[in-house]
């Protein structure tokens, strides 16, 4: 195994990139749950926020996929 690679026989740079597509796409679901609570309460600033921040977690994860030639 070289120095580049997990236990798994899974290079570094996959793991880790796989792991940031899905904690943004993780974070892109529940800022979306987030925006639906703030809406429903009519809290549109909030509702705001929270898209503009699912917004920035899918652009990571577009970023990450590309990375990995899945995207």
């Amino acid at each position: 195994m070289d120095a580049g690679e997990q236990a798994t026989g899974t290079r570094d740079e996959h793991y880790n990139l796989v792991s940031v597509l899905y904690h943004a796409l993780q974070g892109a679901d529940t800022c979306d749950q987030y925006a639906l609570d703030a809406e429903a309460e009519g809290k549109q600033d909030l509702a705001s926020f929270f898209r503009t921040a699912q917004r920035s977690h899918t652009e990571l994860a577009d970023q990450a996929k590309k990375l990995l030639g899945i995207g």
